[in-house]
């Protein structure tokens, strides 16, 4: 049991830098939706989910590689040269060819929205998007060398850029125009109002201060590379290059086919207000990265003890129950986290609500799904994740494409609910022919349908009443409490 202490510990650790920077991202919500219309916010949601997608394919699966071969090969240093290399090489060519393709890019942009300058938003993301790549690895060694302080101190770093710099172009400068402080003459001249681009700047800046932060686990890679083990490597990276495309397909795909296949005179409007309530679901997103940033690496380096299945059944029993009680303590307070949407313009963002129980269920399958990929990851059947993953995606596309049309954003979180849950029931019945792990279906069973049939009555028959939401809340908690103690003693003891 003290090794799931470490995890425990570990995970914590990357839970917290990954709520307070997710947290403070959070506080940007209300900010966006304040300044900007909800055509405009649809401009920033539509441009994040292409580069989600682009970030997947410039990582290609290394990521998790790199963890895998760290356990496999003797010569860590090659891994982590080969690994670095492999990345950063694809980051330089996509910046060279992405930076003389601007205008192209920017061209097939516009063909959906013409009344809007695409150039230099594709110009930012572009560069953003190459200083992601390279800082990928280095990330991953932190977390390989067991230094979640040190991730969580340059996250957060990162985030307080973002948001001061938000703060800085979207707050205090149109300040100083307005009131004539020093200086606003010269800011006048130059400043644009409610530009979108603004936000892209701050994200490039924080980036570039980011790699500039990982300098030392960049200089530690040595210049060394060997063709054999790289390929060895691509082999076993391609399917978790495809299973993540397919992935950020179900998660992103939607805002982009919603921009395609709705009226142009609603179109933006509908992807603002569904990219603004999506934003509503980060609380449980947040325990599921976290969870995922402890669990990659130590998945990897506990596979060859010989009570290894049986930790992993215990840690996802864990981690259902911390899902479905994050799951209902959300739908609890909808009419408090609503209010993050903004003052200004928010209340034009509450009409796409009744997604938020929908997404929040679907990110219940997710996270189990991603707790359920350990059986692939460690048996080096990664083929399996691209045969699930690809699925989902298909499901995605083909769903959003025949629904949208006539249930807009609602189609798409349905859509977002059934991929998942395929993935994972899918996830659960390979995998338990392939790998078994004694997993506790039962129990997850029991804890899952309480927590929706929880969330049902809170927000329909109760029509979302935040006393009686938390009342419920309380008493989910008291009966997990109560089915869990012994355990939680044994836990604590050991």
């Amino acid at each position: 049991m003290s090794v799931l202490k470490k995890f425990a510990g570990q995970t914590a650790i990357y839970g917290l830098s990954n709520i307070l920077s997710r947290m403070l991202n959070f506080v940007l919500t209300p900010l966006y939706t304040g300044v900007y219309s909800t055509g405009v916010y649809g401009v920033f949601t539509i441009m994040y989910s292409y580069a989600s997608i682009l970030n997947a394919i410039l990582a290609y699966g290394m990521e998790t590689t790199y963890f895998r071969y760290l356990h496999k090969e003797k010569d860590k240093e090659l891994v982590y040269s080969n690994s670095f290399f492999g990345v950063a090489s694809v980051a330089v060519l996509f910046l060279i060819l992405g930076l003389s393709s601007v205008g192209h890019i920017a061209n097939w942009l516009q063909e959906v929205n013409t009344s809007i300058n695409y150039a230099p938003f594709v110009r930012y993301f572009i560069w953003i998007l190459a200083i992601d790549a390279i800082c990928v690895i280095p990330f991953a060694k932190l977390r390989a060398d067991e230094r979640p302080l040190r991730y969580g101190v340059i996250k957060i770093v990162n985030i307080s850029i973002f948001i001061a710099l938000n703060l800085l172009f979207l707050l205090i400068i149109p300040a100083i125009i307005k009131h004539k402080w020093p200086m606003h003459e010269f800011l006048e001249r130059h400043y644009q109002s409610n530009w979108i681009g603004y936000v892209f700047i701050s994200n490039l800046i924080a980036n570039t201060i980011t790699l500039i932060l990982l300098l030392p686990e960049i200089m530690k890679v040595k210049f060394r590379f060997s063709m054999d083990m790289f390929g060895t490597m691509l082999s076993y990276s391609w399917p978790i290059l495809i299973a993540n495309i397919s992935f950020i397909i179900n998660e992103n795909l939607d805002k982009i086919l919603l921009n395609n296949y709705l009226p142009a005179n609603i179109r933006i409007s509908e992807v603002g207000i569904y990219g603004a309530c999506c934003k509503l679901a980060i609380f449980m997103n947040i325990f599921i990265q976290a969870f995922r940033l402890g669990a990659e690496p130590f998945f990897f380096s506990h596979s060859t003890n010989a009570n290894a299945p049986k930790t992993y059944a215990t840690i996802m029993n864990y981690f259902v129950i911390m899902v479905c009680v994050i799951f209902v303590g959300l739908m609890a307070n909808l009419e408090i986290l609503k209010y993050f949407l903004g003052l200004k313009h928010g209340k034009a963002f509450w009409v796409g609500l009744p997604v938020v129980p929908i997404l929040l269920l679907a990110y219940v399958c997710l996270g189990i799904y991603m707790n359920l990929s350990v059986w692939y990851k460690l048996s080096d059947q990664t083929r399996y994740g691209f045969y699930i993953s690809a699925v989902g995606a298909i499901l995605t596309i083909i769903l959003n494409i025949i629904f949208i049309p006539k249930f807009s954003y609602m189609a798409s979180a349905w859509t977002t609910f059934i991929a998942y849950f395929t993935m994972m029931a899918l996830s659960y019945i390979l995998g338990q022919k392939n790998y078994p792990i004694p997993y506790k279906l039962k129990d997850a069973l029991l804890y899952i349908g309480s927590s929706v049939l929880l969330v049902v009555l809170s927000y329909k028959v109760f029509n979302n009443n935040i006393w009686t939401g938390n009342l419920l809340f309380l008493s989910f908690i008291v009966f997990v409490f109560f089915r869990e103690k012994d355990n939680i003693r044994r836990l604590i003891r050991a």
